[in-house]
C-alpha cells in the first residue's frame, strides 16, 4: 500500500470513514489482522499493581481490550491539534496551515551511521511497506484520541541507514519555515522544534514514521508529510514535519524539556502515577466524550514497552 500525494487522489479512491472503521473491525474479528502486533482498535493493555512508578513493577502488565475504544473521526483528528508552529490554540493549526507546502520534501540523515545523506520523500518512503496502525494518542494536557495512522515502522528506516554501534540515541528536527508557519515568528518555544528517542525506543515495533491517516496523506495540521508516532509517550514526543534525523551518542536536547525541564522530561512516558506539576495525570478525556477515562500505564502498551524501563525510577526519569 502506497500513500499517494494529495493531487493524485480522486475522490472515488478515498475510503469512507465508516467503511474504513468497519473494515478494520471485521479483519480483526476474522483473525486476518492481529490486534496486538498492529495496534488495531486500541491494542489496549493495562498495568496492575500497587505501584506503577517503576519499570520492574510493570513487567507483570497484562493485555486487554476496551470494546468502545473506537477511532475518532477524521474531522476531530484534523481540527483539534497541538502544533505550535501554526499557533498555540487547538484550532489554530487547521486554520493557519493552508499555506504550508509539504511537497517537495527532503529529510537529511546524518551522524553516526553508514548511509547519511539527503533523502527525498519518495526515496525515503517508497522502499518500505506502508502499514496500518491504529494507536491511542495521549497528550500531556490529559486529553486523548484514537487515530488510524499509516506509515513506516521507524525500525525499518533505521536499519536502512545502518547506524554505528556508538549511536545510542536518535534526534529529530522539524522544518523551520516562519514564512509558512506563523507560530515560528513568535518566541513561544525555541525553534526549530527538536525531539529524541533512545535507540531501543526508536527501534521498538510500535514506533512509527506516519505518512497518512484514514488512508489519506497527512494533513498539514497533523504533521505533513512525515511525523513521529510513539504511542506509549505523551503527544509532544511526536515531532511533526521532520526534516532531519541524526544518530548521536549522547541524549539529545528536546524542545519542551528546554522550555520547562521541571514539567517535561526526556522520556515522557504516559504514567498515571506521576502528575504534571499543574494537573493530575490519573484520568484523561477522550475527544468526543464527556466522561473521563482512567489513564493507562504507558498509555495501555505496557506489554510491549515496559521491559525497556526495567529497574528505572520512572518518577525521576519522567
Amino acid at each position: 500500500m502506497w500513500i499517494k500525494r494529495p493531487d493524485d487522489i480522486p475522490s472515488s479512491e478515498i475510503t469512507d470513514e465508516k467503511l474504513y472503521i468497519n473494515r478494520r473491525r471485521f479483519l480483526v474479528a476474522a483473525g486476518v489482522i492481529g490486534a496486538t502486533g498492529a495496534g488495531l482498535l486500541g491494542c489496549n493493555s493495562d498495568a496492575e499493581g500497587s505501584n506503577a512508578g517503576t519499570g520492574a513493577d510493570l513487567m507483570t502488565a497484562g493485555a486487554g481490550q476496551e470494546p468502545d475504544d473506537k477511532p475518532n473521526t477524521y474531522e476531530q483528528i484534523t481540527s483539534y491539534n497541538n502544533f505550535y508552529e501554526f499557533g498555540t490554540d487547538k484550532e489554530d493549526p487547521k486554520g493557519n496551515s493552508a499555506g504550508f507546502h509539504p511537497q517537495p520534501w527532503t529529510v537529511r540523515v546524518e551522524g553516526l551511521c553508514k548511509k547519511p545523506g539527503d533523502y527525498h520523500f519518495d526515496d525515503l518512503v517508497k522502499p518500505h511497506k506502508v502499514v496500518d496502525r491504529t494507536y491511542r494518542l495521549r497528550c500531556v494536557e490529559a486529553w486523548s484520541m484514537v487515530i488510524p495512522w499509516q506509515g513506516i515502522p521507524l525500525a525499518e528506516m533505521i536499519k536502512r541507514f545502518e547506524p554505528q554501534p556508538s549511536a545510542k540515541f536518535v534526534a529529530f528536527t522539524t522544518v523551520m519555515r516562519p514564512n509558512e508557519m506563523p507560530g515560528q515568528r513568535r518566541p513561544v518555544l525555541q525553534w526549530p522544534y527538536v525531539e529524541g528517542l533512545r535507540m531501543d525506543e526508536a527501534t521498538n515495533d510500535l514506533t512509527l514514521m506516519a505518512t497518512g491517516l484514514y488512508g489519506k496523506p497527512l494533513p498539514n495540521q497533523d504533521g505533513a508529510p512525515i511525523r513521529l508516532i510513539v504511542p506509549w509517550k505523551y503527544g509532544f514526543k511526536g515531532i511533526k514535519s521532520i526534516v532531519k534525523i541524526a544518530f548521536v551518542d549522547k541524549q539529545p536536547e528536546t524542545t519542551w524539556n528546554i522550555a520547562a525541564p521541571d514539567e517535561y522530561g526526556f522520556y515522557a512516558n504516559v504514567n498515571p502515577e506521576v502528575d504534571h506539576p499543574r494537573w493530575s495525570q490519573a484520568t484523561e478525556r477522550r475527544i468526543g466524550e464527556f466522561r473521563r477515562r482512567r489513564t493507562l500505564m504507558f498509555n495501555g502498551y505496557a506489554d510491549k514497552v515496559a521491559s525497556m524501563y526495567s529497574g528505572m525510577d520512572l518518577r525521576r526519569n519522567y
